[in-house]
This record gives C-alpha cells, sequence and structure tokens, in this order.
C-alpha cells in the first residue's frame, strides 16, 4: 500500500469555500421543509401575506359598501354581512393589511431599539452596560399588556401608529438582553480579536464582524414576536382603545361582540367567530414558522 503526500509551496494559498446567500437560504429552506409544521406555517402566513397585499382585487366589494345587513355566510357573501350591510369578508380581506402592519412595524421599532440598546451595551461594557441594563430590568418587570393600556391611554389620539409606537417601545427590553448576550460572547470569539489587532474600527467589528452572527437569534425572535404584537393590537382595540375607523381585526371583534351580545346573540355567530378564526390561524401560522426557523437556523433560545 502506498502512500502519497502532498506539499504545498509556499506562494500556494488555499481556497476557502464560502456559500453565497442564496445556497444559505437554501440550505435553511431545506431544513425547514423537514417539519411539516412549519411548511404548514409558512403557508398560512403566505397566503395572508398575498391577500394582504392584494386585498383591494381580491376583495369583491369596497369595504365602504353596504348592502343587506346581518346575512349568514353563503355563497354570495362568503363570510356574511354585518349589522351595517357591509361584507365581512372584504373586511376580513383589509383587515389583514392592517394587522400585518401592526406585527411588521412594531417588530420593526422594536429591533431597531433594542439591537442598539444591547449592541451598547455588550460592546461597551462597564458603567454603559450596568446602567442601560437596570433599565431594561425596571421594564422587563412591568407586565406588558397593563403597560401598554395605561401608556395607550395618555394619547388623546386613536390610531393604529399610536398603537405601533407604544408597543415598539415598551417591547424593546427581550431584543436587548438577547443582543447583549450576545454581545458579550462574540466580542471575546477569535475572529473578533484577530479584527482588533489588524486594526479594524469598532463599527467595522460590530457590523462586519459580529452583527452578521446575531441575525439568526434575531430573525427568530422577531417571526415569534409579531404574532404577540397583532393579539396586543387586538385586544387594545377591542378594550376600546383602538381605531375606530380602521378595518383591523381588533375592531370588527369589538362590534361584533357588541352586537352579539346585545341585540344579535347566537343569530349573529359569524360577526365574533370569523375575525376570531383570522387571528387564531395568523398567529397559528408565525408561531409554527419561528419554531420551524429556530430548528433550521439552530437558534437556542426561549420566547416571551
Amino acid at each position: 500500500m502506498t502512500q502519497r503526500s502532498r506539499t504545498k509551496s509556499e506562494n500556494e494559498t488555499e481556497e476557502v469555500y464560502e456559500p453565497s446567500r442564496a445556497t444559505r437560504l437554501y440550505v435553511v429552506w431545506k431544513k425547514l421543509k423537514r417539519s411539516e409544521l412549519a411548511v404548514f406555517g409558512f403557508g398560512i402566513v403566505l397566503v395572508v401575506a398575498i391577500l394582504a397585499v392584494f386585498a383591494p382585487l381580491v376583495a369583491p366589494y369596497e369595504p365602504s359598501w353596504m348592502g343587506p345587513s346581518l346575512r349568514p355566510p353563503s355563497m354570495t357573501f362568503f363570510f356574511g354581512t354585518d349589522a351595517q350591510g357591509r361584507d365581512l369578508f372584504t373586511l376580513i380581506l383589509h383587515g389583514a393589511r392592517v394587522s400585518l402592519y401592526v406585527g411588521l412595524a412594531t417588530v420593526a421599532l422594536e429591533l431597531f431599539i433594542g439591537m442598539t440598546i444591547g449592541m451598547v451595551a455588550g460592546y461597551a461594557g462597564g458603567f454603559i452596560d450596568e446602567l442601560l441594563m437596570r433599565v431594561t430590568d425596571v421594564i422587563l418587570t412591568l407586565p406588558e399588556l397593563p403597560l401598554l393600556i395605561v401608556t395607550v391611554a395618555f394619547f388623546d389620539v386613536r390610531s393604529v401608529h399610536v398603537i405601533v409606537l407604544v408597543m415598539g417601545l415598551v417591547g424593546w427590553p427581550f431584543i436587548a438582553r438577547v443582543t447583549r448576550s450576545e454581545f458579550l460572547t462574540l466580542r471575546e470569539s477569535t475572529y473578533v480579536e484577530a479584527a482588533r489587532s489588524i486594526g479594524a474600527s469598532n463599527r467595522r467589528i460590530i457590523f462586519s464582524h459580529i452583527m452578521p452572527n446575531i441575525f439568526s437569534t434575531i430573525i427568530v425572535l422577531a417571526t415569534m414576536d409579531i404574532p404577540w404584537y397583532i393579539f396586543y393590537e387586538a385586544t387594545l382595540t377591542f378594550l376600546g382603545f383602538g381605531d375606530p375607523l380602521s378595518y383591523s381585526w381588533g375592531v370588527l371583534l369589538e362590534r361584533g361582540y357588541l352586537y352579539f351580545i346585545g341585540a344579535g346573540g347566537p343569530g349573529s355567530w359569524w360577526l365574533i367567530t370569523i375575525p376570531g378564526i383570522a387571528l387564531f390561524l395568523t398567529s397559528l401560522g408565525f408561531n409554527l414558522l419561528g419554531d420551524g426557523l429556530r430548528d433550521a437556523l439552530d437558534v437556542k433560545t426561549s420566547g416571551r
């Protein structure tokens, strides 16, 4: 048996293969497909997103259109009509736009605030870290939904944008703590020390070496937070703190419930059942997708 040995000359360099972004996405998708529940959740989210984007084209009527009132679900009115005679299927489609906007916009604001604070605390350390984390701990100890109710109540304007602003300002602490934890670990890693030794600036170290390595964790957390904020907006609206002029699912639930306990009774079951199912399925879809992404990206973290 002969053994061959190969030696590299000093001028030779070993080629390092770094997968492209498309390749990495394909690998994540292959892992995600192994979970039927994750694929099911992705399908729900995709359908809701498509219907929300193309709601004006898919909806059979305008949201302000009024026809016969309190018609049960039928081939003419798929989800029935409400007490004002508006087509509930149309309102659900347009409500999906509001709910997805609330979830995505709030998560974007939450990530901006939380990642900024966590990044500064984790990379700077010392007194700055201690101060920022004590503020974070104080907010984390407060119950989130009552805090949202109290904060929204201070605003005279009842608007979806106000709810997004308040939820983003209240919901960032968990993201901040996770980001700080990742920064504390990664700032002492070998490749960061190597970058620092060759004179890389703090900005380059943060955005080129540390941030790309925490995106997997942040993506999973953001996906799992979206249904929470959709639920919170519906809850605040149901309690009377939302925008009464919007078509959010919370508004539909509130009006349907008021009619149900008033003159409607069980004969108007679709007014609360259908918006409730829409909320449930959307939340289920994001949660299943988040669980699948956590496994596919090999992220070890706990949710809210």
